[in-house]
């Protein structure tokens, strides 16, 4: 995964609640074998009209939010169904963090384990970032993980809470293999004292 350490970019504002998991995946986009083309999907009914061409009114088409990597988001983001798709979508568009005041439980797990910075923050903050990402003036934001702080364009910050294991992770690009694999020798150890212990299972 990559590492998320401090990471500047435009953020976008995405205000709607309860923006669930198939508007964000729709299911004809679930069809492949592995994670690859998945952009194109990534909110696909709100970006495009029935032809294929980009709808003017949705944030993400126009031209100061076209490469957005933060998202400021209404509460229950992620809401639905399981899809991991979702986070691969949406990680492929660029997006390298959402903020929101709450996510749906197993779409947050589903970021962390794929390096995609899920960022809970107080409503009225929430409010105060929606203002700044929808101005084109004010919409670049600087998200640091280390000092847990988003900075705003008036450089005064806002701070986040997030899980010590969690923010590791993030951090040094570690998935759930990565971590598993820190205990490796300790884990040798115990299949082969096992073994010893129990010779018939080999």
């Amino acid at each position: 995964m990559q590492p998320f350490t401090v990471v500047p970019g435009v953020a976008a504002a995405l205000p709607a609640a309860n923006i669930n998991t198939d508007v964000i995946m729709p299911k004809t986009f679930l069809k492949g074998i592995d994670r690859s083309g998945l952009g194109i999907g990534t909110f696909h009914d709100l970006r495009f009209d029935a032809a294929g061409r980009p709808r003017d009114n949705f944030v993400l088409n126009q031209t100061p939010w076209r490469k957005a990597c933060f998202l400021v988001v209404g509460p229950n983001f992620g809401t639905g169904s399981s899809r991991e798709h979702a986070v691969w979508g949406l990680m492929q568009i660029g997006i390298r963090a959402i903020i929101g005041t709450s996510f749906a439980g197993i779409f947050f797990d589903n970021c962390a384990n794929n390096g995609l910075l899920a960022i809970r923050i107080a409503d009225g903050d929430v409010a105060r970032l929606s203002e700044f990402a929808s101005n084109p003036a004010s919409n670049v934001l600087i998200v640091d993980l280390q000092q847990q702080s988003i900075e705003v364009a008036d450089k005064s910050r806002i701070t986040f809470d997030i899980e010590p294991e969690r923010k590791h992770a993030l951090l040094l690009g570690l998935d759930s293999i990565d971590q598993t694999l820190k205990y490796r020798d300790a884990i040798e150890t115990f299949e082969r004292q096992h073994l010893r212990e129990n010779p018939w299972l080999a």
